[in-house]
């Protein structure tokens, strides 16, 4: 009997730690007995690095065929239904969804985070969309209540990225210990001046703490020169690590005493090592995260001007903040887990 293949759709090949983690995960919890088939923007990288059959994300023509050869369609995790960063995305994704769904695939969206949705038209679309799948994971309350609100069953369990394996990283044995894991990304909140006090801040809490500041860049194109910014103002105390693998990403946070982190899976990562996390939060699907798990921060546009006030708070939580429990971190990882269960009872 042939082997069930399975087009997996998401923001893969283009760089993003995060999104790269979720493409991982998602193929480590696939049953054994299918064959994945991967939407990229980078189809060559892809295909090096995981041994998958890989198609141009972009190519109408080599996607169309993807579809036609493949007997289920899955979104893989994320925020693919939302408008708040590009209106043009989710009219990709949806109707990339709403093809599969005509032509009869078994569809699942899969860990999925769902909005903002601004506008009517990919609210409405994004509703066809959940209403048309055979299964629907989400990854966060709010998710869930949409759903609920549409009356859409679904099952809501904790980002599939908590049960990524990590992997031990060889070149962190030279460094110092401890730890700080810093990660910011380029975005219109983190402007010129909240660069700079967090920069000052940043300096602050090494001096304080005497901590070596890991900068920690997930999507290159928009992190990079953040880090290495940062870097020049802690030339002897920091190292800029770089790394396209989301194991070894995930297994820098091994031994972390505190992560700072602006992107959602960064935080994810440091908290599932035993890492305390402190957020700044740059978008809903951060707050979440803060509001789920009880982890300290600020919204970026709610910063504090006054860069003693976010040496000190750093500097408290340094000294008295608390990491999630290893019960807490192990209920987390088995809850994830039931995305993998989803997935086995659909892909039979």
């Amino acid at each position: 009997m042939a082997k069930m293949r399975v087009l997996l759709s998401g923001y893969y090949g283009k760089g993003n730690g995060g999104d790269e983690a979720l493409l991982a995960t998602l193929l480590q919890m696939l049953p054994l007995d299918v064959t994945p088939v991967v939407l990229s923007g980078n189809p060559e990288e892809t295909h090096r690095h995981y041994g998958v059959e890989c198609y141009n994300r972009m190519a109408f023509f080599s996607v169309f065929k993807a579809l036609r050869s493949c007997d289920a369609f899955v979104w893989g995790g994320g925020s693919l239904m939302q408008d708040a960063t590009s209106t043009i995305s989710p009219f990709y994704y949806g109707g990339l969804m709403a093809l599969a769904q005509v032509m009869g695939l078994k569809t699942v969206a899969w860990g999925q985070g769902i909005g903002p949705l601004l506008r009517s038209q990919t609210r409405f679309l994004a509703q066809q969309n959940f209403a048309g799948c055979t299964q629907v994971s989400v990854r966060d309350v709010a998710s869930s209540r949409l759903l609920s609100d549409w009356s859409i069953p679904h099952i809501l369990a904790p980002d599939p990225v908590w049960a990524l394996k990590s992997k031990p990283v060889p070149e962190l044995a030279e460094l110092p210990k401890p730890r700080i894991a810093v990660t910011l990304r380029n975005h219109p909140q983190l402007t010129e001046n909240r660069l700079t006090n967090l920069t000052q801040a940043l300096v602050n809490l090494q001096k304080e703490t005497q901590a070596f500041i890991l900068l920690l860049p997930f999507q290159k194109s928009e992190d990079l020169g953040i880090a290495e910014k940062i870097h020049t103002q802690l030339q002897d105390v920091s190292r800029v690590i770089c790394s396209e693998d989301p194991q070894i990403l995930k297994g820098v946070f091994r031994g972390v005493e505190m992560s700072i982190g602006m992107r959602l899976h960064s935080l994810i990562m440091a908290a599932s090592e035993g890492s305390r996390c402190f957020a700044l939060s740059y978008d809903p699907k951060v707050n979440h995260l803060m509001e789920d798990l009880k982890i300290p921060g600020w919204d970026l546009k709610d910063l504090p001007e006054d860069v003693e006030l976010i040496s000190k708070t750093w500097i408290d939580y340094y000294h008295h903040g608390e990491s999630l429990s290893d019960t807490k971190i192990q209920s987390l990882v088995n809850g994830a887990f039931l995305h993998r269960d989803l997935l086995s009872k659909v892909l039979k």
